[in-house]
């Protein structure tokens, strides 16, 4: 592990008591919005949702599949599960991009502004860069590079989601209403949006339940869970030691007390973390269940 690397700050060590319990802070700082955490959460359904209902279908033959077919109610009511779950995500898919047109409105920035702006979503050189230096991070070459608010993990995440869309969702809906795009298409793209849909979500699955659950849980100063996107605060001394350049803009603007409120109530925290704990626990089954399918049973 590099040397520069802490788990805490020094503000962290400050709110631990003398007997090594955390002390939650007074007031944190809001990441997400309300709308924002209501629709990672209806992600987070959908998606466990169309794996498991997805996964049945393809591993069959499997002695898994059948059991976890059989909970759900047989392969036919796994069909209609997967069918409702591909809606509601279609559903969050464009309720974010109507949340970005609203966005741009009320901060009167032009589409320029949104898409290429200092706060943007969209790889930038300075991604690049953050990731040349992370990697001379990992094996101790430098120093840990200084992230703003979005780093370029975060980015591929994001955008992953709109591949997804694009690819694993138009083949969804070629092979929901084969007679209606035979009408526009060659019989044959049925058997290729076959193999798309169902090799692109197979990749996907993996991806998520995998590199993103690393990524966002399982790193060392996140471990076992990063409950930010859930909750929408983080602890002050989390954001200087994660996002240190957004933490230093907000100061520079005079903008950082207004994006701090009250912490969740603790009902709300554990409640969270139950919901986090069960979609972790589902995706690390499902990645077990892959291995074994593609190791001693893929046909």
């Amino acid at each position: 592990m590099p040397a520069d690397f802490d788990l805490r700050t020094a503000d962290e060590r400050a709110l631990s008591s003398g007997r090594g319990e955390y002390i939650r802070p007074d007031r944190e700082f809001v990441r997400f919005t309300r709308l924002q955490r209501a629709l990672h959460a209806c992600m987070i359904i959908s998606f466990i949702s169309l794996a498991t209902t997805g996964l049945t279908l393809k591993f069959s033959y499997t002695p898994w599949a059948a059991t976890v077919s059989r909970f759900l109610g047989g392969f036919e009511t796994a069909g209609f599960i997967h069918r409702s779950a591909a809606v509601l995500m279609f559903g969050v898919f464009c309720t974010h991009l109507y949340d970005l047109v609203q966005h741009k409105k009320r901060e009167g920035i032009s589409w320029w502004g949104l898409v290429f702006g200092p706060d943007t979503m969209m790889f930038n050189r300075q991604d690049l860069n953050q990731f040349i230096a992370t990697m001379k991070w990992f094996v101790g070459r430098g120093l840990r590079p200084q992230y703003g608010r979005w780093t370029y993990w975060e980015k591929f995440d994001y955008f992953a989601v709109f591949w997804g869309i694009a690819v694993i969702g138009s083949t969804g809906l070629t092979l929901w209403f084969p007679v209606f795009f035979t009408r526009l298409l060659p019989g044959s793209f049925i058997n290729i949006a076959t193999i798309i849909h169902s090799d692109e979500a197979l990749l996907a699955t993996g991806f998520i339940f995998t590199v993103h659950f690393f990524n966002t849980h399982l790193r060392p100063e996140k471990f076992p869970m990063d409950t930010v996107v859930f909750t929408g605060h983080m602890p002050l001394a989390e954001l200087k030691r994660d996002k240190p350049l957004e933490y230093e803009a907000l100061v520079a603007k005079g903008q950082l007390e207004d994006h701090m409120e009250d912490p969740q109530p603790e009902v709300v925290v554990r409640t969270i973390r139950g919901f986090a704990w069960i979609a972790l626990s589902i995706g690390f089954s499902i990645v077990i269940w892959i291995i074994y399918a593609m190791l001693f049973a893929y046909k």
